[in-house]
């Protein structure tokens, strides 16, 4: 690349180019000699031993930044470094083509047509755009003196890279590691796409904690031996996820109790109750029934506010640190539920 587009590229002014030794100009010049020479093809040598460095592929969807290039240049210094010392230490680059940042940028740039063109012409669209920045990044990245195969990269939209994780793919599920399953998925409305855990950056925010009891149903009453209507008491910081809630976690080990309250029979666990009671305001209490968590495992109980069955469940996760010792549960705002 020229002095001149590297300068655009970084947006930086002019002046900082202008080094002693002329080396803006000099140095495209010992980048060209080098590959006329070709020094990396001399450098790697099969025979001896191997040294592979996995470096994760960039986006194709903008010019390299300061990441970029201390990322390579760091990674470069290492295997010529390995070489030199008497290894075969190959550097194959390769780009990511796919996702949602490529799908962003050219969304940013169809605007309103994009609604009227369908998912293979987007996805063309896409293609075309991912491969004219691997162009661009490429040259950018030899410009600063990588050397490595440039002539054969791999790009994740490559048939036979596909066909590979195709291949990888049908060998996971023979030896049984593939399975189907539920879990949430991050949904961006604004782009209509499912976003990457590594793409979600969480606001923070102030939220009231807050006490909730949720019926429980005949099968607990008969399973503790109680007569009269009584609740399960949660406890969350996240209320806004109580109309995702169908199960309540208590753990097996815990002991809990029914308590006779002014707000209703209230199951708690007996190490959080005096706490949680005070906090909720409760004034007398009396604890008439004992029972152990693993007692009320896949019993019901009614959701609070939607015709609902909750499931009461078992988990390691609920301790005697906060709360009531019953875990609201909703999968549906996150794997961990």
């Amino acid at each position: 690349m020229e002095d001149k587009d590297y300068g655009k590229t970084l947006n930086l002014p002019k002046t900082s180019f202008q080094m002693k030794a002329n080396l803006p100009n000099k140095e495209p010049l010992m980048v060209k000699d080098w590959t006329k020479q070709k020094i990396y093809e001399k450098s790697i040598d099969e025979t001896k031993p191997s040294f592979i460095l996995h470096d994760g592929p960039p986006y194709a969807n903008g010019n390299i930044h300061i990441g970029h290039a201390l990322n390579k240049v760091l990674k470069d210094i290492i295997l010529k470094y390995k070489r030199l010392r008497g290894y075969n230490a190959p550097y194959i680059p390769g780009w990511d083509t796919h996702g949602l940042p490529i799908e962003l940028k050219v969304s940013e740039e169809l605007g309103e047509k994009m609604k009227e063109m369908s998912p293979l012409e987007i996805r063309e669209k896409c293609t075309k755009y991912a491969k004219k920045w691997v162009g661009i990044q490429r040259d950018q990245f030899i410009r600063l003196g990588i050397l490595g195969d440039w002539e054969n990269p791999y790009l994740t939209l490559n048939p036979e890279y596909e066909a590979k994780q195709l291949e990888v793919f049908g060998e996971l599920y023979r030896n049984g590691y593939i399975f189907k399953g539920s879990k949430p998925i991050y949904w961006s409305p604004v782009t209509e796409t499912a976003l990457a855990e590594a793409e979600i950056e969480y606001k923070d925010i102030k939220s009231p904690s807050v006490y909730v009891k949720m019926k429980a149903n005949q099968d607990v009453l008969d399973k503790i031996g109680m007569t009269e209507e009584t609740y399960i008491v949660i406890w969350t910081t996240t209320p806004w996820t109580l109309p995702a809630n169908v199960g309540i976690c208590l753990n097996a080990e815990f002991e809990y109790g029914v308590y006779k309250t002014e707000k209703g029979n209230l199951i708690f666990a007996k190490v959080l109750a005096e706490k949680a009671m005070e906090e909720i305001g409760i004034k007398e209490c009396e604890l008439i029934k004992e029972f152990k968590g693993q007692d009320l495992e896949r019993l019901t109980y009614q959701h609070p506010f939607i015709e609902r069955t909750g499931t009461i469940i078992l988990g390691d996760h609920v301790t005697a640190d906060a709360g009531t010792g019953c875990v609201h549960t909703a999968p549906g705002h996150g794997q961990d539920d």
